[in-house]
């Protein structure tokens, strides 16, 4: 069974959601504060936080900052706050998904599911070192290092450099790439959204990010991995 860690407030919504995770199957452990969900999360183990961002005592953003520093375990934003420049800093800083208010009940449910299958599938994988110049992927681990330093990737900014990783020297479209980070579906990524995630990663990998070496735009098509890739 899933645990999921449920950050939210308004205790009405709160509640809702509780027993539609656990009519889905999961196992839900509630907190209506920061300070209460960074304890939780330091005393028990999840497959997935679920964050909102307006809290009595801070903001969502200061607990997955925190989640961030210590794990790799999803992260999805639940909130009102659905300005584009709130969607970008929630996945600037390591949010796999963000969900505005009102949420429907079945895409709710299908993003957390989409995301534990990645999860998993990764999770899977056979054991392996990825090498390409200073840039280094743990697939057994899920982690990924630059000169030897952990760059702290988000699930997603993981999922797409192992895209790129195993695919070195071939030219992406935007499309492709988009439906291998939905699991083939399409509907949770834009082309901005890709954007943003090529931009924070680019900014991890590249000793200059406005000249990047491994990641290549394809000017009117995709994106290239430049380098080549050694297994280990």
């Amino acid at each position: 069974m899933n645990k999921i860690l449920l950050l939210e407030d308004d205790e009405a919504l709160a509640l809702g959601i509780d027993f539609t995770l656990q009519d889905e199957g999961y196992e839900v452990k509630r907190c209506s504060c920061v300070s209460e969900a960074k304890k939780t999360f330091d005393s028990e183990t999840f497959d997935i936080v679920i964050l909102d961002v307006m809290l009595p005592d801070g903001s969502g953003y200061d607990v997955c900052k925190y989640i961030r520093k210590r794990s790799q375990v999803p992260v999805i934003f639940l909130t009102a706050c659905d300005e584009e420049v709130n969607v970008v800093l929630g996945l600037d800083i390591g949010a796999d998904d963000y969900i505005t208010k009102p949420f429907r009940v079945k895409e709710f449910i299908s993003r957390i599911k989409a995301i534990l299958r990645r999860t998993e599938k990764n999770n899977s994988d056979k054991s392996d070192i990825l090498k390409s110049e200073k840039i280094v992927l743990n697939t057994t681990k899920l982690e990924a290092y630059r000169n030897g330093c952990d760059m702290s990737l988000s699930m997603q900014e993981y999922k797409l450099l192992l895209l790129f990783m195993t695919n070195p020297k071939r030219a992406m479209n935007r499309e492709e790439i988009l439906d291998k980070l939905s699991d083939g579906s399409g509907d949770y990524f834009d082309t901005n959204t890709l954007s943003v995630y090529i931009k924070r990663i680019r900014e991890k990998i590249e000793d200059d990010s406005s000249n990047p070496k491994y990641i290549k735009t394809k000017r009117g098509f995709g994106y290239e991995w430049d380098l080549e890739v050694e297994k280990e």
